[in-house]
């Protein structure tokens, strides 16, 4: 299903599961990914965990909304990159379109799945075996620094 780029030096972990393309198996996915996150040492409330079953909770929510075949299942792939200091998720439907960006509406409902991806990860889509895409991100493992304003504000 998922071709993790080779790492050179510490060990990739990986957590891989396929969901019902519903609702439910979306939500599924982000808490299963949030448990994941949590046991390779990464709780909530820290920075990586939140991107990342953010990002998580965007692409699952695409796979059942934009990229469902009736019947068919997607699938959720998270890699810990120790050496590179990423974790990769990868989440594969079986339909052909890929994912478009699109500006969101001044208040709109809609369209910022995308947006958020593109702010917290580096991101791309590629072809998968048999049907359908695999849309990838990478984010950084590391926590995020507290910038300036919020260590003086508490924001």
């Amino acid at each position: 299903m998922s071709r993790i780029p080779q790492s050179t030096g510490a060990p990739v972990r990986t957590f891989e599961q396929r969901f019902s393309a519903t609702r439910r198996g979306a939500r599924l996915a982000r808490l299963l990914a949030a448990l994941q996150l949590d046991d390779w040492g990464h709780p909530r409330g820290a920075a990586v965990h939140d991107d990342v079953t953010l990002v998580v909770a965007e692409l699952a929510a695409n796979a059942v909304l934009h990229g469902r075949v009736p019947g068919r299942d997607f699938a959720l792939l998270l890699a810990r990159d120790d050496a590179r200091g990423v974790i990769r998720i990868e989440v594969s439907d079986t339909h052909p379109a890929r994912p478009v960006g699109v500006v969101p509406a001044l208040g709109g409902d809609h369209g910022h799945g995308l947006v958020l991806v593109e702010a917290l990860t580096v991101w791309g889509v590629r072809e998968r075996v048999g049907p359908g895409k695999t849309v990838w991100a990478e984010c950084r493992a590391r926590e995020r620094r507290q910038s300036r304003v919020s260590a003086h504000t508490g924001v």
